[in-house]
């Protein structure tokens, strides 16, 4: 199992930036892909941005150019830097884990709230 805890998120004027981090701990040898992921009320959870064991890295359509996800190995931390935010980003954001097997692990989610 993998414990995940995020940090980084609050409210911010559109145009502006935030850096998310995540913590993890637990059995890191079975990870095999980082992600962030995001919920606004009333919709569904999506994936924001994802990273690879080999650091092969994806984002979704609408943060390309504005986000960056990056993990450091000797902190055992991944990064999630928002950069221009729009109103539209605000959700609460989830650090995700996924071992071999695809199993899952989440963080409790940091609320952002980018006001215009």
């Amino acid at each position: 199992q993998v414990q995940l805890a995020e940090s980084g998120g609050g409210l911010v004027q559109s145009g502006g930036s935030l850096r998310l981090s995540c913590t993890y701990s637990g059995r890191l040898f079975s990870i095999i892909a980082w992600g962030w992921y995001r919920q606004a009320p009333g919709k569904e959870r999506e994936l924001v941005a994802r990273v690879t064991r080999d650091d092969r890295v994806t984002y979704v359509d609408s943060v390309t150019g504005r986000f960056t996800i990056a993990r450091d190995s000797a902190k055992s931390t991944l990064y999630l830097q928002m950069n221009s935010l729009k109103p539209e980003d605000t959700a609460v954001y989830y650090c995700n884990a996924m071992e071999g097997g695809a199993k899952e692990n989440w963080g409790q989610g940091t609320q952002v709230t980018v006001s215009s």
